[in-house]
């Protein structure tokens, strides 16, 4: 049996046609533990699930496999945003409450292919390997 055959459906809401973002937060063999010190991580998953609730589906990864990039969140677009060219946005070292807020704030605004996001979240921004993407889009 492959891998793939093995996966659980996505969660209803979630994948490259749920009708909004989603936004996946690592919570894995290094993202959301002391591995990454100096963030509150329940208190950052929290606040991204309160100021998204009923805007983007906020869902918990175990691995991305991206663990020297800790913590990564990564945001998919909506069905209208990848419409319009959106494709998922992979962001690392998400680790103060202020890149979080940042995230949420351009999310509540449309997300990838609906709104730019704000500049400095170019910061942020990586792409991964083909695998990895592939397995998240899954």
């Amino acid at each position: 049996m492959s891998r793939r055959s093995r996966r659980p459906a996505p969660a209803p809401g979630t994948g490259p046609g749920a009708a909004r973002p989603t936004v996946t937060v690592c919570r894995g063999c290094c993202c959301g533990t002391p591995k990454v010190p100096g963030l509150d991580h329940a208190a950052q998953l929290r606040d991204l699930r309160e100021a998204l609730d009923g805007t983007a589906t906020v869902r918990v990864t175990d691995c991305l496999d991206a663990c020297e990039r800790a913590n990564v969140v990564v945001v998919q677009p909506s069905a209208t945003g990848r419409k319009a060219g959106g494709w998922p946005v992979w962001l690392d070292l998400v680790n103060d409450r202020d890149a979080t807020a940042d995230i949420a704030a351009w999310v509540e605004s449309g997300g990838p292919g609906v709104t730019e996001p704000p500049g400095f979240l170019d910061l942020y921004a990586f792409s991964p390997s083909r695998r990895v993407r592939a397995e998240l889009d899954e």
